[in-house]
């Protein structure tokens, strides 16, 4: 019998080497690329390579759960808020199918969450309660020149009336005194009523300034013949009387051009323990792409983006109170592109490091420096270099946050540009005269890049791609941990997935990064094939998780006061070096505001460790962190979440 099964077990090794030498003469290519992935599988899943590379996890949402993840928000429950809104997809705007999930990487769940109205390209940053603020989204999606069919634009509205505003009505008529042709408006306004202007030296009266209104029209029918060339007065229809007379409608070209996205005003709350949006009050301006800032007094600054007829805002900032929940205008205007990096300092100005994510004139409010808000002084900062390229730029402040370092990574030309950068930039703002100085290159010029930081004070840069949308099948499957102590990049463990546009990084309370999104232009070198969004999260484990210990952090308050301290027990206090806080990530569209981490002073006895909040609300915003600490090899503790009212 033990024979027998020995010559059977010979016969089918024989046929199996036939087999495999058979296909090998046929096919060599594939079974060198089948023997490469195995022995790839093999190499990046060895003990050795994970401690020194760290490694990647790819997960998959069951299908119903699935979403076109736009923007990523880590919550102080240890959730993650994905939301979609309409997720770049017109035909889920259309069928106002908006989506939001909350996902626990811990429990590995994930649950809906009604989503009130198309958060899609919205602007958000932590609350000092612990809330996320969310403001903006999409009212209308673009439509590109060639599928435009009716056509409109702009028409400013004017009301000479100084005694009472003017509402107008969506489906209000307007036509021109002129050319005769007709556009109806699609949204309500309000025109404000005409101001009196005095002499100021006489008191005599001069003339009413009217008040101004501004609204999307469009052409009643398609087609060419209803385009105008030149600017008009328009008659509002429905109007009679002295209002006839008082409010009237001009326009410029009213045309089947290209139309921008549209922003809208409307502003909500995630709360993380009831788990569900709550409305407050709007924004005073519609905005689609802009980037909210937390300030030293628990205030937010919420600046540019699109606004409701799809043009930039100009330079109407403002700021939303959660006290009152409401928002009110900056008393100054300064103009920036669409989702501008726009950075809080330690000494309470706005740090902006000139990356952007596009919309916006390209020689308009793009050039980096510190903006005072309460004099609108702006001191620019020189030495940026590839400073054309600043568009889909990823910036982060390099840690510890005392010393006000940021670098700016990558970014593309204007537009569509197929320009990409391969620099990194380095400024720090606590020199007396800041200019950037460049810092290690990449390997590739590099649109999207994401960046977090992490326990350990590294940045982990990643993804991305050369050209504009991964164009070209341009996606960039590499990681790199950047190291502020030696100013130099290590290539570590390459991702599975590709990311580009509509995608970004944060950092999980267990020292794991987690990957979102990427919406592919196309799906093939050739650009022929449409691409598709990129619904997978990528988890990186980094080489610090694959140690033969990590030290343990347990107990003490969950608030902490500027100034104060906490203690907390711990098995290794002989080993821990130092402690660092770190705010939770909102990301999205390369911007990532809300990272920030903070050294803390560090007190250790036999079985505790004591740690100091610095005493800067600039510094150290109202608000939950992570507190990691980490030992003399640089391995990080998991997270303690901490309050600082």
């Amino acid at each position: 019998m033990k024979d027998g099964a020995s010559r059977r077990r010979a016969r089918r090794i024989a046929i199996g080497t036939v087999v495999v030498l058979a296909l090998a003469g046929m096919n060599g290519p594939w079974l060198y690329r089948f023997g490469s992935a195995k022995y790839h599988e093999y190499k990046i899943n060895r003990p050795e390579y994970k401690a020194e590379n760290g490694h990647w996890d790819v997960v998959e949402f069951p299908q119903d759960m699935r979403l076109n993840t736009i923007h990523a928000a880590l919550l102080h429950t240890g959730k993650i808020l994905l939301v979609a809104g309409s997720g770049n997809n017109q035909k889920n705007f259309d069928a106002k199918k908006f989506d939001t999930r909350l996902y626990d990487p811990v429990k590995k769940t994930i649950k809906k969450i009604p989503t009130p109205s198309d958060l899609f390209c919205t602007g958000h940053t932590q609350l000092a309660n612990g809330n996320l603020l969310i403001a903006g989204g999409t009212k209308k999606y673009e439509k590109l020149k060639g599928d435009v069919t009716k056509a409109g634009g702009l028409m400013i509205v004017h009301n000479e009336d100084p005694d009472a505003p003017k509402t107008i009505k969506a489906g209000t008529k307007f036509t021109g005194k002129e050319n005769g042709k007709t556009f109806v408006s699609d949204i309500n306004i309000t025109v404000e009523r005409a101001k009196k202007v005095f002499d100021p030296n006489t008191g005599k009266f001069l003339r009413n300034e009217p008040g101004i209104g501004r609204v999307y029209v469009e052409a009643q029918k398609s087609g060419a013949k209803y385009e105008t060339g030149t600017q008009d007065n328009y008659r509002v229809q429905g109007l009679t009387g002295a209002d006839a007379r008082n409010v009237y409608g001009i326009a410029q070209k009213l045309a089947l051009d290209k139309k921008d996205f549209q922003g809208i005003k409307d502003s909500y709350e995630f709360d993380p323990v009831a788990e569900k949006y709550i409305k407050v009050d709007p924004m005073n301006e519609a905005r689609w792409y802009p980037t909210l800032t937390t300030l030293s007094d628990g205030k937010v600054l919420s600046v540019s983006g699109l606004d409701d007829i799809g043009q930039l805002v100009p330079g109407k900032n403002e700021i939303y109170d959660p006290k009152t929940k409401k928002w009110t205008y900056l008393a100054k205007q300064r103009q920036f592109p669409t989702y501008p990096a726009l950075f809080q300092m330690e000494n309470g100005k706005i740090f902006y490091s000139g990356a952007n994510a596009g919309y916006g004139p390209d020689d308009v409010g793009r050039k980096p420096g510190v903006w005072d808000l309460k004099t609108n002084k702006f001191q620019k900062i020189p030495g940026l270099s590839d400073a054309n390229m600043m568009e889909t730029a990823g910036t982060v402040e390099l840690p510890p946050a005392q010393n006000q370092k940021y670098m700016v990574i990558g970014g593309g030309g204007v537009g569509e540009s197929k320009l990409s950068s391969n620099k990194t930039r380095i400024v720090d703002l606590k020199d007396a005269n800041p200019k950037f100085v460049d810092g290690p290159t990449l390997e590739k010029g590099t649109r999207y890049p994401q960046s977090s930081i992490l326990p350990d004070d590294s940045i982990l840069v990643s993804g991305g791609s050369e050209d504009y949308r991964g164009r070209g099948d341009s996606n960039i499957l590499q990681a790199r941990l950047y190291d502020t102590s030696t100013n130099s990049f290590k290539q570590v463990a390459d991702p599975a997935v590709g990311r580009n546009y509509h995608s970004g990084s944060l950092l999980l309370p267990d020292g794991r990064v987690l990957f979102f999104g990427s919406d592919s232009l196309y799906a093939d070198k050739a650009n022929t094939k449409p691409g598709t969004f990129e619904q997978r999260i990528e988890i990186y484990t980094p080489p610090y998780l694959y140690r033969d210990s990590r030290p343990t952090l347990d107990g003490a308050e969950k608030t902490v006061e500027r100034g104060g301290s906490a203690t907390y027990r711990t098995d290794h206090a002989s080993s821990i070096k130092t402690a660092r806080l770190i705010r939770p990530s909102a990301s999205t569209h390369v911007t990532d505001v809300d990272q920030t981490s903070i050294a803390l002073d560090l007190k250790k006895s036999a079985d505790s460790i004591t740690v100091t909040v610095p005493k800067s609300s600039a510094l150290v915003e109202s608000g939950w962190y992570m507190l990691f600490v980490t030992d003399d090899e640089g391995t990080p503790s998991k997270a303690q979440w901490v309050h600082v009212p």
